[in-house]
């Protein structure tokens, strides 16, 4: 960031006024369009707030635009890598898809379906798809009801059903190289994705134990007298994709890139190449039904491979779930959340250029002594910007952005703010009424948010786990004058 100020310091009475008009405008977008605010309002709100604090810092703090125009600037460069690596998440989405690659992994997932067991195996098999895919939505919205069928013919309360569902899919939209929102942690806070993923698994892991835990003994405790009905789920995928063993080379290869810490460009535009061949060697009906013609030929998969992989596609399997589920954006799906990002960094920018940023991050910085002090700050931080904005993109955004200095301030790595933030702003933005994700899984699971919120063990436990991390000082690192970390995981 650039170094220059404004003439005078904002007060934090004052800097709390571009916060307070994004709260407003974003509550009323909500209230307008709902879960479908990310695809324009909440960005229309991001500049409006935006426009109140840059008049705020020329008129009244005698700020220049070009300070404003150089910390926009910068922090659209820190964001850069994060945009194409959102661009090619989608390219995974769609090739993955396309070639099998999820339907082969919900199939065989399926199998091991039993009502002793169905909790914890529903929490396991939604984490899988998710981390696969990165998107707990498109878990929830497709397996995720079909599970809740399953679970509510088995007679398990939807409420344990829904928060063994929510569960699986948002640890695995946490931890999942694909996820726009682990990729933005990390961005926002510039720590690369494979470290904070990593150190992500300190917290994420013991959570998901407690949380398995805790199914288990639900499922073996109850009484379930009848049998899940997966059969013609089963037929549908058989009828459609090619189900095969091969194809789960594809992840076994994504893993082994990813073990080799190679960049995460490289990893994810390989893993998507190697799905497209996949796809042309395992579901030729499917390179045809992608493309409308009538015959196979070269230029028709090469075809299929590129709408796959950039725009919308569509297959009928006969089932009105799988088609939701095979229905994939590819690169088009993320232009919501990369022109959210856009927004949000203008915002980010010209709230740290007129020295507003700074301001407020003074008033935590006096509160908070300790190490559990600034990690308990952050949390409560995600959790209320999960509140007052509702959507999870901005208070990752916000977070990340508030807290940066006064972890460099107190020495502290970057990273442990990256995993403060998803541990709290990614998992709790679910259990909220009036958020875009609470609203989009209770519409999409028929289950009410409060009915469901008390069975998220998962989302409830992620936040208490950072804190107590922190408390015990377990893998908590400090950083050296060259900013590099004095220890390593």
């Amino acid at each position: 960031m650039s170094n220059n100020r404004p003439t005078r310091q904002p007060s934090v009475l004052m800097s709390i006024i571009p916060l307070a008009v994004l709260v407003i405008f974003l509550a009323l977008t909500i209230k307008l369009f709902g879960g479908d605010s990310i695809a324009g309002g909440s960005q229309l709100a991001l500049l409006t707030a935006s426009a109140v604090c840059t008049a705020m810092a020329i008129g009244i703090y005698r700020c220049s635009w070009q300070q404003l125009e150089e910390a926009f600037v910068e922090n659209m460069r820190n964001a850069t890598p994060a945009l194409l690596i959102l661009l090619l998440i989608g390219a995974i989405a769609g090739t993955w898809m396309a070639s099998g690659v999820i339907p082969t992994l919900i199939y065989y997932g399926l199998k091991i379906l039993h009502p002793s067991i169905f909790l914890p195996a529903t929490c396991i098999i939604c984490a899988i798809i998710s981390l696969l895919t990165g998107s707990s939505w498109t878990t929830v919205a497709t397996i995720g009801v079909a599970l809740l069928g399953i679970g509510r013919a088995l007679g398990f309360e939807d409420g344990w059903v829904a928060g063994a569902i929510i569960s699986g899919a948002y640890f695995g939209d946490k931890i999942s190289l694909m996820s726009d929102t682990t990729v933005l942690a990390s961005s926002t806070s510039e720590v690369p994705v494979f470290k904070h993923i990593k150190y992500l698994m300190i917290t994420t892991t013991p959570a998901m134990i407690i949380a398995l835990v805790v199914y288990c003994i639900v499922g073996l405790s109850g009484t379930h007298t009848a049998e899940a009905n997966t059969v013609a789920i089963e037929q549908a995928l058989n009828a459609t994709f090619n189900i095969s063993p091969w194809l789960l080379v594809v992840p076994m290869i994504t893993g082994l890139l990813i073990a080799k810490r190679l960049p995460a460009i490289i990893t994810l535009f390989t893993s998507a190449a190697i799905a497209a061949v996949a796809m042309i060697i395992f579901q030729p009906e499917i390179v045809l039904a992608i493309t409308g013609d009538g015959a196979a030929s070269a230029l028709t998969s090469i075809e299929a491979i590129v709408i796959a992989a950039t725009s919308e596609t569509s297959v009928e399997t006969g089932n009105a779930l799988l088609n939701e589920l095979v229905a994939t954006r590819g690169m088009g799906g993320m232009m919501n959340t990369v022109w959210l990002i856009i927004c949000a960094m203008c915002f980010g920018g010209v709230m740290y250029g007129s020295g507003m940023l700074s301001a407020i991050t003074q008033l935590f910085v006096r509160m908070a002594r300790r190490t559990v002090s600034v990690v308990g700050s952050t949390v409560c931080s995600g959790i209320f910007f999960n509140l007052t904005t509702g959507d999870q993109y901005i208070s990752i955004i916000l977070t990340s952005n508030l807290f940066r200095r006064l972890y460099d301030d107190r020495h502290l790595e970057r990273r442990l703010l990256s995993r403060s933030v998803e541990d709290s702003a990614t998992v709790t933005s679910v259990l909220i009424p009036w958020n875009s994700c609470g609203m989009a899984q209770s519409t999409v699971l028929g289950v009410a948010t409060l009915t469901y919120l008390p069975y998220c063990i998962f989302n409830l436990v992620s936040p208490l786990m950072s804190i107590l991390m922190a408390t015990i000082g377990y893998k908590i690192f400090k950083t050296n004058a060259n900013e590099e970390s004095t220890d390593n995981i």
